[in-house]
């Protein structure tokens, strides 16, 4: 393998073979869990008194939204749901993201509190979603949150939208194939703590995503053996 050239962690099916349950895989990835294999200062940079949190990461097989080519791993009609924030917010503006936010008191958990808070934000209908377990928490140091992320299937799709502009303008789906494609992904430089720290990303229209949910999405793809090569000197750029 060439320098600057990321592989998968795991392998995906071989031409011929039928493309893999991803309910199933994911179910069996939350169950075995992962390492998020991210830079430690992300955890240093924490502080003492972080707040709990969680995000929705719910796919589907909802194929009104073809991807732009097929891939080897994943059904052409999986995708996975993400909005995009608010441009005036404190923490995060403009970027795109999981529905979710921080854990309340009558929360029984991760699992209540990521479902409630897409509800909230995104209007989406929580009888057609089946969480399907949760990951390891994940440190948020811009905001001093620790993040659960809690991976979910829809069952029965139901409608989507923006449910207060104050905090999300845009929410839609996006194919999970068009984010594996190598030519759509990239990663963002920061500096943190006096380092310079490479972050994954990706970039599929006039989307980009980057910061902790490419985090999230990009191991996630590693863990379950969905990733395929792809050039890790392309840097992109979040504008911000």
């Amino acid at each position: 393998m060439s320098p600057g050239v990321g592989s998968a962690v795991g392998s995906g099916p071989g031409p011929g073979d039928a493309v893999p349950d991803a309910r199933a895989q994911l179910t069996a990835l939350c169950a075995r869990g992962l390492d998020w294999q991210v830079d430690p200062a992300r955890w240093a940079a924490l502080g003492a008194s972080a707040r709990p949190a969680a995000v929705l990461v719910l796919f589907g097989l909802l194929d009104d939204v073809p991807a732009a080519a097929d891939r080897p791993a994943v059904a052409a009609g999986l995708d996975v749901l993400l909005q995009r924030r608010a441009a005036s917010l404190g923490h995060h503006a403009g970027q795109v993201s999981f529905p979710g936010g921080r854990l309340e008191p009558d929360d029984a958990g991760p699992r209540e509190a990521a479902l409630r808070e897409a509800v909230e934000e995104v209007g989406l209908d929580p009888a057609g979603v089946e969480v399907l377990g949760t990951l390891p928490p994940l440190a948020l140091p811009v905001s001093d949150h620790l993040v659960t992320p809690v991976p979910a299937w829809w069952t029965r799709p139901s409608r989507v939208a923006a449910v207060d502009h104050a905090e999300t303008v845009d929410v839609f789906r996006i194919p999970v194939a068009d984010l594996l494609d190598p030519v759509h992904r990239g990663v963002v430089v920061h500096e943190r703590a006096g380092r310079t720290v490479r972050t994954p990303a990706f970039d599929v229209g006039d989307v980009l995503v980057w910061g902790f949910t490419a985090i999230v999405l990009a191991r996630m793809f590693d863990a379950l053996g969905w990733s395929e090569p792809w050039d890790t000197r392309r840097v992109l750029d979040p504008g911000t």
